[in-house]
């Protein structure tokens, strides 16, 4: 249940700190003062999108935090959110979500002081509170959300997740199969270009480090006659030539003879000794590897032409294919044969996929079936259970019917050797039906109930499915709007007994409806130095009755005295066992 909630610099709320007790909980006040922001702060704190306009002016940021007391069914669920998530915790009998919005606009959420996405806020909400308010009414009116009724109240909701989940995979399937069955010249012209694309690069026999290495050997063939020469003159002062009686090699040969005799000589001079014939064995060595280097630059006629003629055709085929290098052409051929496999084998892929697109169909089939059939028994009980709940509601003759339809498809799934249509919540169509008056044929709600009757029949609706529903907290606000104070009384005592099972926080203009609660809160307006600030206060006994004399019209001893009949009233109703009808 809700035990808390702390708001502070919202809208016209300075700072506002709310204790809930765990039964029925009315908000009272009048038009204007602050009732609705309540709800406001609460839909904020658990997930809504959060305005900028909420913060109080001359605020920096509005704080939102609600203290709930987490029920033992829901202790599973919220623990594997938890994990998933990483949120700490000591103890899951209680979870303390805040909501911190800024002037900016912007807004951080946190769950035991653990800040995390508003979609799981919103995930851990759903297990804690439902709020019903006037705009509940409008969906109620909408076709398309009465299916989600029906198997709320039915507890079916993770049968049609798995219905769901089964019609995403069809639909991959589906659309894999349509790719792979396209327009048959547009498919030969594509197997024509890669296979010319195919041959293109394989012809050309690439290697990943060939350009690098044709590069190199261009630069050295266009450099032949220069390199030539300076590797010949190199040759030359090592070896010697005509021109001279020896070269460097034979010098430092002769330099190391000497240097040796000396150490001989003097110790002191054996490494010089040791290095002068290091240095003549060098010498040695790299006069060979110019006469190696001199072999080897034996130029074939063409040989530079056919280099760079290679060059170039590695530059045409980077430009042809948008490619940077020699890798990301191999890449790219890589790719097209792949294409061009998948292409070849794409009648025995269809077949493949044309055989899952079938198993699937089945499966949805009896998933839908299962549904279907289980939609049916609770829409049955879902009818008499809310023609009940409209008779005590004054609606004696009112007529409910849930109108659950299907319809053959000849692409639709497989159920008993026919097929119907279907989508993501199966194959049924669920609507509404209502005739409020006697005599009078059921017909779509939409187009029957008054602002009244909607606001009524919502209501049952809300009492027949909280016998099913096991969220502990329900929020009601202003669900008696175009209700009079004749069925206020019913009202009250209908949600009253709803927060049996459930704790139940009511906004209401309606002193009758007022009168069943457990706990009274009243809101009020005032001018603080020139600020308007919004108030909450907790009723006492005598403070409750002047505020539904308040309520029920001018200060006045009738107007007390009714509102002690209707505490009266309340108290005897309340005290009175429930007969079963």
């Amino acid at each position: 249940m809700l035990q808390e909630l702390h708001i502070q610099n919202f809208a016209i709320i300075d700072d506002v700190h709310l204790s809930f007790s765990e039964g029925f909980n009315v908000i009272t006040g009048e038009t204007g003062a602050g009732k609705s922001i309540l709800i406001d702060a609460v839909n904020v704190v658990l997930g809504s999108q959060a305005d900028k306009d909420f913060v109080r002016a001359g605020a920096e940021r509005a704080i939102i935090e609600a203290v709930f007391t987490v029920p033992e069914h829901a202790k599973p669920l919220i623990n594997r959110i938890f994990d998933t998530e990483e949120i700490e915790y000591e103890t899951l009998d209680e979870v303390v979500i805040t909501r911190e919005v800024r002037k900016n606009g912007r807004s951080t959420s946190r769950i035991n002081g653990t800040t995390t996405k508003t979609s799981v806020i919103k995930e851990i909400a759903a297990l804690l509170i439902n709020i019903h308010g006037q705009n509940d009414n409008a969906a109620l009116m909408k076709p398309k959300e009465h299916i989600y009724i029906l198997d709320r109240y039915a507890h079916l909701e993770n049968t049609r997740d798995t219905l769901g989940e089964l019609v995403r995979e069809l639909n991959d399937v589906r659309r894999s199969i349509k790719r792979l069955q396209q327009d048959e010249a547009t498919l030969a012209r594509r197997v024509e270009m890669l296979e010319y694309q195919v041959e293109e690069l394989t012809s050309a026999d690439l290697r990943p480090d060939e350009e690098e290495e044709l590069r190199q050997e261009s630069n050295r063939l266009a450099n032949y006659e220069k390199l030539y020469d300076l590797i010949i003159s190199a040759s030359a002062l090592l070896d010697g030539d005509d021109r001279q009686e020896g070269g460097a090699i034979t010098m430092l040969e002769e330099a190391s003879v000497f240097v040796s005799r000396a150490a001989m000589l003097d110790p002191n001079l054996k490494e010089a000794a040791e290095l002068a014939e290091l240095v003549s064995v060098q010498a040695e060595e790299l006069a060979d590897s110019l006469r190696r280097y001199l072999d080897a630059m034996d130029v074939t006629p063409g040989q530079l032409d056919r280099i760079e003629a290679r060059l170039a055709l590695i530059a045409s085929l980077k430009r042809k294919y948008s490619a940077l290098n020699i890798p990301e052409l191999l890449a790219y051929l890589k790719k097209a044969q792949e294409e061009l496999a998948n292409i070849s084998n794409s009648e025995a892929h269809i077949v493949e996929l044309q055989q899952k697109e079938h198993e699937l169909l089945i499966k949805i089939g009896e998933v839908s079936l299962t549904l279907s059939t289980q939609r049916k028994t609770a829409a049955d009980r879902l009818a008499k259970a809310v023609e009940e709940e409209l008779s005590q509601l004054r609606m004696e003759n009112a007529r409910f019917e849930v109108n659950i339809t299907n319809y053959e498809d000849p692409e639709g799934c497989f159920i008993n050797n026919k097929r119907y249509a279907f989508d993501m919540n199966g194959i049924d169509q669920v609507e509404f039906l209502i005739s409020t008056n006697f005599g009078e044929p059921l017909k779509p709600l939409a187009k029957v109930a008054s602002g009244g009757e909607a606001s009524r029949t919502m209501l049952a609706l809300i009492n027949a499915l909280s016998q099913a529903d096991q969220t502990p907290t329900m929020i009601f606000d202003e669900i008696d709007q175009g209700i009079g104070g004749r069925l206020g009384a019913v009202i009250g005592e209908k949600l009253w007994r709803i927060s049996q099972n459930h704790q139940v926080l009511c906004i209401t203009h309606l002193a009758q409806l007022a009168s069943f609660a457990d706990v009274h809160f009243r809101v009020m307006k005032d001018v603080i130095d020139d600020r308007t600030v919004t108030h909450v206060t907790q009723l006492d006994p005598a403070q409750k009755l002047l505020e539904l004399a308040e309520m029920l019209g001018p200060e006045a001893s009738s107007a007390r005295q009714n509102a002690r009949d209707l505490l009266v009233i309340a108290q005897q109703t309340k005290a009175a066992p429930k007969i079963k009808q």
